[in-house]
């Protein structure tokens, strides 16, 4: 039985560079225990709750992202916030999670909606009932917390 230490990607938007190009697909390493204490050192991060902490540690992980064979903290800082959360989620799952979370992980990404540029699917007629109260969103990215509306009586 073999270790799987590399897993492809795709970014839901893509890292735009200065010329233009998109990069959507990429890899992603394992983490080793000096990936995640390496960055402590570096004097632009100021503990363990700098938010730079996690663009670094990216940084050493994703080993590709599209035709880009090297990938430093700039272009991980020139993400979407939406393709950031996402490798956030895929750390997360492929060090710490197990192969059935890796599975869900990838499954909810598959069926989380039309890529960018392609059409989306004609809505389904659906009726709705509006209720009294309205229930807190199901997340389809597990691990990630919501933003909840804070309702004007309570301002």
């Amino acid at each position: 039985m073999s270790l799987k230490t590399r897993y492809e990607f795709t970014l839901p938007r893509g890292y735009v560079d200065r010329d233009g190009g998109l990069h959507r697909d990429g890899v992603m390493r394992l983490a080793t225990a000096r990936d995640e204490l390496e960055p402590l050192r570096d004097p632009t991060i100021s503990g363990p709750d700098d938010p730079r902490l996690t663009i670094v540690v990216l940084a050493r992980v994703v080993e590709t992202l599209g035709s880009l064979t090297m990938v430093t903290p700039h272009e991980i800082e020139g993400l979407f916030a939406a393709d950031l959360a996402y490798l956030q989620d895929f750390y997360g799952v492929i060090n710490f999670g197990s192969q059935e979370e890796f599975d869900e992980f990838v499954a909810a990404q598959q069926g989380a909606g039309p890529l960018p540029g392609s059409e989306p699917p004609a809505p389904a007629p659906v009726q709705v009932e509006v209720p009294d109260e309205v229930p807190t969103p199901v997340l389809s990215r597990p691990g990630r917390a919501s933003i909840e509306e804070i309702r004007t009586e309570a301002r």
